[in-house]
């Protein structure tokens, strides 16, 4: 029986996949073109952690990423025209998605040992770091690097796993809590256009002068 780590990793994996194939459509990429997006997307956070914590990759090693690629594939091809009309669906996806895997970033790295703030970065890694590689190849600015809060909610929910941890939770309450966290920071920044300070450079410095 899969355990409660792995169901999230799972839904997060099917949820990913979506939002990559979500946008690849509305770029008119070719099945084969929006499958590799999505898988990417999909893998690419979790590959990136894996390698700096010095293991193998879980796609390398379990065809099941793969499987629920293709999956969410067959999806968006049998209900695309829904999907597509629902304008908030790459949002709620990609959101459930970040959530998930930043749970699940943060419990791999705790479980091989690694301190809590290792274990933070690697949850933000793990959620963010997929969609960066998705909006790359999708030819967008990744939404890591624009004002909406992203990576931040990432690094929150791996603050809260630590301190309901601290605190003594159950493991499944600790990682709810932490998803939770994640999802509703993100819906209420978005919501409500709460946005991170932005840098001004000398260029736009200079403009406002004039």
């Amino acid at each position: 029986m899969p355990t409660f780590v792995q169901i999230l990793d799972f839904i997060g994996t099917f949820a990913f996949a979506i939002s990559g194939i979500r946008l690849a459509s509305a770029k008119r990429f070719d099945w084969f073109g929006a499958y590799v997006v999505g898988l990417v997307t999909a893998i690419g956070g979790g590959t990136i952690r894996d390698i700096l914590l010095g293991v193998t990759p879980g796609w390398m090693t379990n065809p099941i990423y793969m499987i629920c690629t293709a999956l969410a594939l067959l999806w968006v091809i049998l209900f695309g025209k829904y999907i597509i009309r629902l304008n908030n669906t790459f949002f709620i996806f990609d959101t459930i998605g970040l959530a998930l895997f930043t749970v699940v970033g943060v419990g791999k790295s705790l479980s091989l040992g690694y301190p809590y703030w290792v274990a933070i970065l690697m949850g933000c890694m793990t959620g963010a770091a997929g969609g960066v590689i998705r909006d790359v190849l999708i030819n967008e600015i990744p939404l890591i690097f624009r004002k909406e809060i992203y990576a931040m909610a990432c690094v929150i929910g791996g603050v809260f796993f630590w301190f309901t941890h601290l605190l003594g939770m159950d493991m499944v309450l600790v990682q709810l809590i932490s998803g939770a966290s994640v999802f509703l920071i993100r819906v209420f920044a978005v919501k409500y256009h709460i946005c991170l300070p932005q840098l001004k450079g000398e260029e736009e410095d200079e403009h406002t002068k004039q």
